[in-house]
């Protein structure tokens, strides 16, 4: 048996959102999936998805800063910047406003850590970002829910 047998489903659920790449687009399908109440699971989610926001927010500049000296990070920060700034061309045009409608919407590479990471880069005040990231995030939840729940009742 592996230590992921011993975790609850909630709590699956809740560290698979918190997950890049994954985060509540993979775990509230799975949530659901796994017979969880898609509210309950949209819930888990949408807080295990906004536990890296802050630490983006606050830290992602900073990092960088401190570790520009070594060749290696200095070329994955350039990377990181030009892919974030392609992603999230309508964050720069729309600011806030287009921060809350690009986590909102459920494609790829749109949700919480690509937003922080382009608020974070664009300079955008934290208070504000932080906001329009939950409430992006909020959206994408009640539609991946209904999507979700959906397809398991087939229709």
């Amino acid at each position: 048996m592996s230590l992921v047998d011993f975790l609850s489903r909630e709590l699956k659920v809740f560290l698979l959102a918190t997950l890049p790449v994954i985060e509540l687009r993979g775990a509230i399908p799975y949530g659901i999936a796994m017979g969880m109440n898609p509210i309950h699971a949209a819930f888990l989610c949408v807080a295990g998805s906004m536990i890296p926001v802050p630490f983006i927010l606050f830290f992602l500049k900073p990092f960088f800063m401190r570790l520009r000296s070594i060749s290696m990070i200095r070329k994955f920060e350039k990377w990181l910047i030009k892919r974030t700034e392609r992603k999230a061309k309508n964050i720069k045009k729309y600011s806030i406003l287009g921060l809350v409608f690009f986590v909102a919407i459920p494609l790829p590479s749109t949700g919480v850590w690509t937003g922080a990471m382009a608020a974070a880069f664009l300079n955008l005040p934290i208070k504000y970002a932080f906001f329009a990231i939950f409430l992006g995030n909020i959206i994408a939840a009640l539609l991946l829910t209904v999507l979700s729940h959906l397809a398991i009742l087939n229709i």
